[in-house]
């Protein structure tokens, strides 16, 4: 695939031989960052497990100290008491079966996060097919299957992003917009590797960070040198 000419631009700036320190990496990403529009950073973890062993699994939440740029949508299960307070705390879309037929009947999918208190897992068991390889299905371990769902709304708003490994076990997370600036960016994305590290599985042997490399939307990806969160 050919890159288009800002791109190719912005990749002569980069060293691809060098393993950047974080500030300067990130530095690099906001000034290769040329799209009209505020990119997304992403970070793009390789790690030394093998998600195909439950036990090797890294998954989790973490809340960015400065968000991530987004508005987030958040759809609550609940009923009663635990229903107001999630309205209460100002989520976007509160129901329970209703929801689950608006997203089955409709192809209703105008939400980013998905919280739903212990007892209506079985009522959203039917929609497993359809938020699971959306990466929506609530998960205790990602705080979004909790009783205290005025919390779990609170820290979706805030910033609270779930990191998981893919099937290549590499973690693909933002950490904001090229706007913030490499401060901001960088305290994004020790928190995000301190929670990574802090993850990391008994079962796990040898090199837990293999690689690490951060990108903007559009721009080239710069690598990052890991070896302090180690």
């Amino acid at each position: 695939m050919v890159k288009g000419k800002k791109y190719q631009e912005s990749a002569k700036l980069i060293d691809r031989t060098k393993l950047y320190e974080t500030v300067e990496a990130l530095d690099m990403v906001c000034k290769t960052s040329k799209a009209k529009f505020d990119e997304t950073v992403e970070v793009h973890v390789k790690l030394g497990v093998d998600s195909r062993h439950a036990d090797q699994q890294v998954r989790g939440a973490v809340v960015l100290p400065h968000g991530t740029g987004k508005t987030v949508r958040t759809l609550v299960f609940a009923k009663g008491d635990n229903a107001k307070a999630a309205e209460e705390a100002g989520s976007d879309y509160v129901g329970a079966e209703d929801m689950v037929a608006k997203i089955t009947g409709e192809n209703w999918f105008d939400f980013d996060v998905v919280i739903a208190t212990p007892d209506m897992m079985g009522v959203i068991g039917r929609l497993g097919k359809v938020l699971g390889p959306k990466g929506l299905m609530p998960n205790p371990k990602a705080g979004t299957v909790t009783m205290d769902v005025a919390k779990a709304v609170a820290e979706a708003k805030a910033g609270k992003i779930e990191y998981r490994l893919d099937k290549q076990n590499i973690i693909h997370c933002p950490v904001g917009k090229a706007s913030f600036g490499a401060e901001k960016l960088a305290e994004n994305f020790d928190t995000l590797m301190s929670a990574v590290v802090k993850a990391k599985p008994a079962a796990a042997k040898g090199q837990y960070i293999k690689s690490c490399a951060v990108a903007s939307t559009m721009g080239p990806g710069v690598k990052v040198n890991t070896a302090k969160y180690m």
